[in-house]
């Protein structure tokens, strides 16, 4: 094919040259091994800000649009190890008379998905129009699964993409989460970049790369586009798998807990509630502080389940303790290994068309700062056994207690 020489020599690709490549792989000209070589070659020489603008526009015309509505606010996530902010930010707008949906996706390599956690307790997210208008109606929020008609083509793409290593590059990145929001008629997005071990970007270089050029896309098609930068080495609170996020999803929502999750979770529905509502960012926090403290965003979500035919389970899967081997204090958790370790088990996808068990994840004990004795639980496994060996190496204990670094770690607009 010429098109793949041409990525091969590094060559700029023309708008009908991807155009011939990706519709020709959605509509099976093209196998899934000619496009997995097609995404190597992307991450591995990337492609210009133009092509990127230019896929992204492919992407958008493979299914059918949404009307842009200046004053629908949504919000996306790059993918971390137990973020599982989608959950906790929506039923907070929506308590507060913001009507917000939101189009999710399912686990991308070792980061979980939003759409797989719901599946977890049994909510409906293949939604069709009516029913996706018919929950903002009813509970002002709707979180459903990509449409078929809606960007198919990055749909297709995006499965791939999860199973042969291809998660990484800045311009499927932007393209696959910029042609959704563009499609689905939003008109201003906040995007949370995760930056860290546990993130599909590592670095702030790259994070400020990526936020740049999601800013130049939503330009191109007039949408305001707010990135905010946060740290990933570590996991994002302290459960990671499905139903055990919603676990916490619950506790956050009850007001039951504090620390990184619920403080990255405030700032972000502040900022969508200011983007909305036109209100100061101080006001806007008092309310979405206000909501959390008073019980109502936990029975928006808990009104949302039911509605969507979800309930609350249990977990019901076997559990192995990790004990410490050393006394001292957390240092670090290494979020990449956390995260693999939670895939192994059973939470994550491992090939294509890999079954998840939704009880399946891990449970940290203790977190960040806190002291810990030899001998003493730092975690707990939920799931199938596994070679749990390298868990060990996760956690990086010392004699000196670290001192905590702020979440957020910069605001683009």
């Amino acid at each position: 094919m010429n098109e793949i020489d041409k990525l091969e020599r590094k060559e700029k690709l023309s708008y009908k040259e991807l155009d011939n490549i990706f519709t020709g792989y959605l509509n099976n000209k093209i196998d899934d091994d000619e496009m997995t070589k097609v995404l190597k070659l992307i991450c591995k020489n990337g492609l210009s800000n133009e092509e990127t603008i230019n896929l992204t526009d492919i992407f958008i015309k493979s299914g059918e649009t949404f009307p842009m509505n200046i004053s629908f606010v949504d919000k996306h996530s790059t993918g971390g190890v137990g973020d599982k902010t989608t959950l906790i930010v929506l039923p907070i707008l929506a308590s507060l008379g913001v009507r917000i949906s939101k189009m999710s996706g399912k686990a991308l390599g070792y980061t979980g998905g939003t759409i797989d956690k719901l599946n977890s307790i049994g909510v409906k997210t293949d939604l069709s129009k009516k029913e996706f208008y018919d929950a903002i109606d009813k509970t002002n929020m709707v979180i459903s699964s990509q449409t078929a008609d809606l960007c198919p083509m990055d749909k297709k793409v995006y499965a791939l993409r999860d199973v042969t290593g291809t998660t990484k590059s800045i311009p499927l990145i932007a393209a696959s989460i910029m042609s959704k929001k563009i499609a689905s008629g939003a008109g201003k997005i906040l995007i949370d970049i995760k930056v860290g071990k546990g993130a599909l970007i590592e670095n702030k270089k790259q994070a400020m790369e990526l936020a740049s050029l999601m800013i130049e896309i939503g330009k191109k098609y007039d949408r305001r586009v707010i990135c905010m930068l946060t740290r990933m080495d570590n996991p994002l609170g302290d459960n990671i798998g499905n139903k055990l996020e919603i676990e916490e999803v619950i506790d956050v929502l009850k007001n039951k807990k504090q620390g990184n999750l619920r403080t990255l979770t405030i700032e972000m529905a502040t900022i969508m509630y200011t983007l909305n509502k036109n209100v100061s960012k101080e006001r806007a926090k008092s309310m979405v502080e206000h909501v959390l403290d008073n019980g109502s965003a936990y029975k928006k979500f808990e009104e949302y389940v039911k509605l969507q035919g979800g309930s609350f389970e249990k977990i019901d899967a076997d559990c192995t303790e990790i004990t410490s081997l050393k006394s001292g204090y957390i240092k670090s958790i290494n979020s990449r290994i956390i995260g693999e370790t939670s895939m192994l088990l059973g939470a994550g996808r491992v090939k294509k068309n890999s079954k998840i068990n939704y009880d399946a994840g891990v449970v940290l004990i203790k977190n960040i700062g806190d002291k810990v004795k030899k001998g003493e639980v730092i975690c707990r496994l939920y799931g199938k056994s596994i070679d749990y060996n390298s868990i060990y190496k996760a956690f990086h204990i010392s004699k000196i207690k670290p001192i905590k670094k702020n979440i957020i770690m910069k605001i683009i607009d």
